[in-house]
């Protein structure tokens, strides 16, 4: 089985954005808590937020003490706090109308907060064609490596939990990269998109401190 978990590969560059020291972390469509885990590592506090009744289960069954599982949809929710030092998310903003989601979590931010997400742009052949098939090519490739890595027992391959085939997944995100850096401009004026090679884009953008 060559397959492996994108979200999971990703999970260490979102960290690099986080700010050096954080107090109050939000992670936005947590899943089953596997990357809360590792923010909470890096803050005093971590706000786990999910929609899913079943993967805030789980999540509460495995992230540490300092971490709050919440089940709540952020559209329509109150947020469980509104001065965040960082706010992350990985694989849920195409989930989500940004004109409705960017302004909230902006707002929880404190000054000079960082928001910084990871998701699932439309297919974009015509300008992102270099990319669908490197990740092709490139996904195969680590696939290999990934598997000798569990065979061998050096590490996790990035292998997909039990729980990664219950997770809602839309089929076809509705924006591509470009459309999510122009919306972005517009809400969050200095956010910065790019598109990642494994079928995802980066988007972060830190609160003016002043």
């Amino acid at each position: 089985m060559l397959d492996w978990d994108h979200n999971a590969y990703y999970q260490r560059l979102l960290l690099k954005q986080l700010p050096p020291r954080c107090r109050r972390v939000l992670d936005v469509g947590c899943g089953a808590g596997g990357f809360a885990v590792q923010l909470a590592q890096r803050s005093d506090h971590v706000d786990a937020v999910d929609r899913s009744a079943v993967m805030i289960a789980e999540a509460r069954r495995r992230v540490p003490t300092n971490v709050n599982c919440v089940q709540a949809d952020v559209l329509t929710d109150a947020l469980p706090a509104t001065d965040y030092d960082a706010i992350v998310s990985i694989s849920a903003l195409h989930h989500m109308p940004l004109d409705t989601v960017l302004p909230k979590l902006a707002s929880a931010l404190r000054p000079g907060g960082v928001l910084a997400a990871i998701a699932l742009p439309r297919t974009d052949l015509r300008r992102e064609w270099p990319h669908e098939l490197g990740a092709a090519l490139a996904h195969r490739a680590l696939g290999v490596r990934f598997r000798a890595e569990r065979l061998l027992g050096t590490g996790t391959g990035f292998a997909k939990t039990p729980d990664h085939d219950v997770m809602p997944v839309v089929l076809d995100p509705p924006l591509t990269t470009r459309e999510v850096a122009a919306q972005a401009a517009t809400l969050l004026p200095g956010a910065h998109v790019r598109r990642l090679l494994f079928w995802r884009y980066l988007l972060v953008w830190q609160k003016p401190a002043a």
